[in-house]
């Protein structure tokens, strides 16, 4: 049930749902490059955030560690977090990728208008790390979006007698498990990466 192999025949049959959030998170980093009013705003705030909590874990004698802490349980809680809050119809998965697409498509923007060296912002600050994390946070709010779809699908078929209903929902919870556990994973090579080699490239 855990097996890699049974995680990448999941990912098969989740296909079209990594394609439309792949397609909402790159829609979300053409609207925070594009930015402007409430919208800006809130990239705004959500990078002061981040800035602040980079500024805490600098503190003390074990700054890697730190990050590597923060970022792996950040991320691992919050990829989880998003597979199962799929039920409210999807509508958080689908915001999560709005948000984080935004993010850093904000940030790609910012760093082209002050002329930072691009290069340096993807290769050395992005690229290391978020060939990883990135597909892994997609990944993971495609099963929060199949899960809403699933949902609404079921609640559809609950006037139905129970042979005629075609949605499985028991089946589909196997395969969050399987993904869940899949996704940490990666989602720790991932922070390994980020609080090591990025760290380094960045510095």
């Amino acid at each position: 049930m855990f097996r890699f192999q049974t995680f990448l025949k999941d990912l098969k049959s989740t296909s079209r749902y990594i394609l439309a959030a792949t397609i909402i998170f790159l829609i979300g980093g053409v609207l925070g490059w594009v930015s402007t009013g409430a919208l800006q705003d809130i990239m705004i705030q959500q990078i002061s955030g981040l800035k602040e909590i980079s500024e805490q874990l600098q503190q003390g004698d074990h700054i890697q560690w730190n990050f590597f802490t923060f970022i792996f349980w950040n991320n691992a809680v919050k990829a989880v977090l998003v597979i199962f809050a799929g039920v409210l119809a999807g509508i958080i998965p689908i915001f999560f990728l709005v948000i984080n697409g935004g993010v850093l498509g904000f940030l790609l923007h910012l760093s082209w208008q002050q002329d930072v060296s691009m290069y340096d912002v993807v290769v050395k600050g992005l690229l290391p790390h978020g060939i990883i994390e990135i597909p892994a946070i997609i990944i993971a709010c495609a099963f929060g979006l199949k899960f809403g779809v699933l949902i609404i699908k079921y609640l559809g078929e609950l006037n139905k007698d129970s042979r005629a209903r075609t949605t499985n929902l028991r089946a589909f919870m196997k395969q969050t498990v399987t993904a869940s556990i899949w996704i940490v994973i990666l989602l720790f090579v991932a922070a390994i990466i980020e609080s090591t080699i990025t760290f380094a490239l960045v510095q």
